[in-house]
């Protein structure tokens, strides 16, 4: 008797505590934020497949499960996209939020404070994540200021894309990003690695350092000339092989990867024996040039658009200083065939828009552009999902809409496999399963 009681007591105690415990989980459970996206086609960016009748589980904030057919559980909050095309959240490898060319602009340095950039800053990250684009790498501004604006944006207080910053890119005296570059000379001074400025393999290394004490999270280097800053050259090699090889040296060390503005092909070689990871614009790479990017394993951010806009704009009288209007019109057309090449050869592609030239939140244009110049729908919108993630080193977060990944989603009411321009009118948007645009 005395036994029987205590193996009751016992069982009692255990179901009580088994009661707990499911009273816990469900408390949990319910407590969590819980979304069901129902797709009725997803695009699969590790495939390049369009699959149909999803329901995509959310629980806060993450992608819990991808299942087929239609199902919403208990608790769930619907969103019901069955007429859409869902994909991953866009992602642009090439912006400058804090920046918008017009015609004022080489007057900014001279009568814009850093709040102005700021603002601005605000502004155009908005837009951008309207336009689709949940993840963008912006590669140079002035005063870190997207360095504090994506604070702002992981904190909440204010709507934009997922930011991977450079800070301040690095430039060679006198180069493409020098930040006096053409200024007269009792403003021009002597900008140092702080600014952004290296000259040798040692303050290559503090410019390095430098940027990880300001919280960037990777490297910009401009190893050539470039099209819009007042001086002679578009493309001449601005970095000796000792300064390219320090720099790449110092951002293994903390972690960073290095993306590298270039239009000739001397500084192109360099910067890729040198073991950069990216290869922006890229205008006058040739067959040699596409070999060693292949050999090295190193991406291509092509910025068509970019290209693009700089030769309609030269066409303006006035529009551009003449130094500028003249590489303008020679570089810019050039994009398009370099791009037709790279692609048909393999070298691996990421999607950049070099937005800020252009109008940020005019990103998908881009692949308009891709297409006509002959890579498929499918590869242009990998680059811009699966591809990108692999360039940020993020595949295991971003890129897909894949289990455990993070619930960046946006929809589009037709096939963009079938019309490309159709990301150009994104009619859904969520980052981190929060909904910013919705139908």
């Amino acid at each position: 008797m005395t036994t029987n009681t205590k193996g009751g007591h016992f069982r009692n105690r255990a179901a009580a505590l088994l009661l707990a415990l499911l009273s816990g989980l469900c408390s949990s459970l319910a407590s969590a934020e819980s979304t069901a996206v129902y797709a009725g086609k997803l695009f699969d960016s590790e495939s390049g497949k369009l699959l149909e009748n999803r329901t995509i589980h959310i629980v806060d904030g993450r992608i819990e499960s991808v299942q087929k057919g239609f199902a919403k559980r208990d608790r769930e909050r619907l969103v019901d996209l069955r007429n859409y095309t869902v994909l991953p959240g866009l992602m642009d490898m090439h912006t400058h939020l804090a920046y918008e060319y017009g015609p004022r602009t080489y007057m900014e340095p001279f009568t814009w404070n850093p709040a102005d950039y700021t603002l601005r800053a605000v502004d155009t990250a908005r837009r951008t994540l309207r336009a689709g684009f949940t993840t963008v790498r912006d590669l140079g501004d002035s005063d870190n200021v997207t360095i504090s604006l994506r604070k702002a944006i992981e904190a909440g207080t204010i709507e934009g894309p997922r930011i991977f910053t450079a800070g301040k890119a690095i430039a060679t005296t006198g180069g493409h990003a020098d930040p006096t570059n053409s200024f007269r000379y009792d403003l021009m001074g002597s900008p140092g690695p702080a600014d952004g400025v290296i000259n040798g393999p040692v303050s290559a290394r503090e410019a390095v350092r430098q940027r990880y004490k300001d919280g960037a999270d990777l490297i910009k280097i401009t190893a050539t000339g470039g099209v819009l800053s007042v001086a002679r050259s578009g493309q001449n090699p601005q970095f000796m092989q000792d300064e390219l090889e320090a720099i790449v040296a110092a951002a293994r060390d903390y972690g960073f990867t290095v993306a590298v503005h270039a239009h000739g092909k001397e500084g192109m070689d360099r910067a890729i024996r040198a073991g950069v990871d990216s290869i922006e614009h890229g205008t006058y790479m040739d067959g040699e040039t596409i070999e060693l990017m292949r050999r090295h394993n190193v991406w291509y951010v092509p910025t068509l658009l970019a290209g693009e806009w700089v030769t309609q704009k030269a066409m303006l009288d006035g529009f551009f200083p003449e130094v500028v209007r003249g590489k303008a019109s020679t570089i810019g057309p050039l994009l398009q065939n370099t791009f037709a090449d790279a692609y048909k050869r393999g070298v691996k592609i990421a999607f950049g828009t070099d937005s800020g030239v252009s109008r940020h939140g005019d990103n998908a244009r881009e692949f308009a552009l891709m297409v006509a110049a002959g890579m498929t729908p499918a590869d242009a919108i990998r680059s811009a999902t699966w591809n990108a993630a692999q360039l940020l080193k993020m595949g295991d977060e971003l890129g897909s809409i894949s289990e455990g990944k993070r619930a960046d989603i946006v929809a589009v009411s037709g096939n963009p496999l079938e019309d490309i321009t159709e990301l150009q009118r994104v009619a859904f948007v969520m980052k981190d399963g929060k909904i910013y645009k919705a139908p």
